[in-house]
């Protein structure tokens, strides 16, 4: 393997692996997001009452 191949897969995995340390971690620490208890919780929530119809 010459030099220019060895320097391309060396840093495409150190990108690659970099990458998804990152994103592992953003995952891992982001904090979750609150969620109503029941169904009845959530019908004053006007992102999920349902679209009416178009007429």
């Amino acid at each position: 393997m010459n030099t220019s191949a060895l320097i391309v897969m060396l840093s495409t995995i150190f990108l690659v692996t970099g990458m998804m340390v990152f994103f592992f971690v953003k995952i891992l620490t982001t904090p979750p997001k609150p969620e109503p208890d029941s169904y009845l919780d959530n019908d004053d929530e006007p992102s999920r009452e349902p679209v009416p119809p178009k007429r």
